[in-house]
């Protein structure tokens, strides 16, 4: 048997006034980022990130998403199945 060691998360991200189109071209380029959705709702992104350990998903949300232009607040979810 084979068990998938991966960890998944999303990242909802809040962005400033009119930027959501244009984070989502930024945050698709990060590492570990699997997937990018524009939404309607209390968050612009929905950001889907995997990788093999948390602190890298972790990671990937509290420096280099938190660190862009026009972030201006994330909440991330790490998956527990």
């Amino acid at each position: 048997m084979v068990i998938n060691t991966m960890v998944k998360a999303f990242i909802m991200v809040k962005a400033g006034s009119g930027e959501a189109e244009a984070l989502s071209n930024a945050i698709g380029t990060l590492n570990h980022v699997t997937e990018v959705n524009v939404v309607a709702g209390d968050f612009d992104l929905i950001v889907e990130a995997e990788a093999d350990a948390v602190y890298d998903v972790i990671n990937a949300a509290a420096t280099e998403i938190r660190g862009l232009a026009d972030v201006d607040d994330t909440k991330t979810y790490v998956c527990l199945e």
